[in-house]
């Protein structure tokens, strides 16, 4: 087994610096302007009409993102036993969330949660441990969830098709939801079975020359998937139940944002059915994002909101500022509060290793 070891952590920060903030809300802001301009009316904004209830909803969505938050570090703190403090892993959540932001989704924050985690004195093998088992634990909710939310709801977790591009969304979900299933099959079967013959299917397939030039780094990840498997396959039943409650928290805690949104603006419109149906889209309208080549979905989402939740607006006019709003809850504070910790987090991490 070759022996683990953590990325180039100058390439890492570099890639997270605070400027980066910049491409992803011009990204975000310019495909909004272009969409609210192009159907720009009287009524856009007529839905923004502030009242205490209003006013007490969007606390409410300000609240699940907080509640999100709180349940990843919950489980960040169950996965390294304990051994962050409440600091650490309120620091390791936030700019794991701010290295997704600033880097496209499908390339998300892997490799800087490892770092992050590594620089907190874990060691490498349990740094890639504990993120490859949050996710596992993340993908496990996806592929459970969406397949009973279609049992319930059927076809109308996906958008109506009254838009020659949204009859191909699904199609790309399947497949989508298909890469993930396969993805989290063969890290669950690595971690709690034999991650011995992961890497020997791996090894052979990565003989073949068109794909050989990724041999050694798919080695690393053979290794890396033996070290988490000596790490998380002696856990109880009770470890994984837990963790896996905090995930089901956090990403409840993330689609709830839009319910008490619109609860804010039109809370009449909208029924228990419907309430639990946009939560059902916004699971299916993720599959799509979690392929996005744009920081943090920058530009997608904004589209995928317009095309999966409009349904559930009164007026279609406001779509595209409540799609604003929810970016503003739910995406730009990770952009800014990590631009702002980033900094203070390694001033604290290098003085701490120059001390020592």
């Amino acid at each position: 087994m070759q022996k683990l070891k953590i990325d180039n952590g100058k390439k890492i920060l570099n890639a997270m610096k605070p400027s980066r903030i910049i491409l992803p809300i011009i990204i975000g802001l310019g495909v909004a302007a272009y969409m609210l301009f192009r159907n720009f009316d009287v009524d856009t904004f007529s839905f923004f009409q502030w009242s205490a209830a209003a006013g007490l909803w969007i606390f409410v969505s300000l609240l699940m993102m907080v509640i999100r938050d709180f349940a990843y570090i919950i489980r960040i703190k169950l996965l390294t036993d304990k051994k962050l403090n409440w600091r650490q892993a309120f620091e390791i959540i936030i700019l794991w969330e701010f290295s997704s932001a600033v880097s496209p989704s499908i390339v998300g924050g892997t490799a800087p949660a490892i770092y992050f985690l590594y620089k907190e004195k874990l060691s490498a093998g349990k740094s890639t441990a504990v993120v490859l088992a949050a996710i596992f634990l993340d993908e496990l909710f996806f592929i459970l969830t969406i397949p009973i939310l279609i049992l319930i709801f059927g076809n109308d977790v996906f958008p109506s098709q009254d838009l020659a591009h949204l009859s191909q969304l699904k199609y790309y979900f399947w497949l989508g939801y298909g890469v993930i299933f396969a993805y989290t099959a063969m890290l669950g079967y690595a971690i709690f079975i034999n991650p011995y013959i992961v890497k020997t299917v791996f090894l052979l397939l990565f003989r073949f020359p068109l794909i050989k030039r990724w041999k050694d780094n798919v080695c690393l990840l053979s290794d890396q998937l033996i070290e988490t498997s000596k790490w998380f396959k002696t856990k109880p039943l009770s470890f994984w139940v837990k963790s896996f409650l905090a995930t089901i928290i956090s990403w409840t805690g993330r689609f709830w944002v839009v319910n008490f949104m619109f609860m804010a603006f039109f809370i009449d419109a909208l029924g228990w059915r419907e309430h639990f149906l946009i939560y059902a889209r916004q699971l299916t309208m993720w599959i799509l994002l979690l392929v996005s080549p744009t920081p943090g979905g920058s530009g997608l989402a904004e589209i995928f909101f317009h095309d999966f939740l409009r349904d559930f607006i009164p007026n279609l006019n406001w779509v595209i500022p409540l799609a604003l709003l929810w970016r503003l809850i739910s995406y730009y504070p990770y952009l800014f509060i990590g631009a702002i910790i980033l900094p203070r987090w390694v001033n604290r991490v290098f003085r701490k290793e120059k001390k020592n």
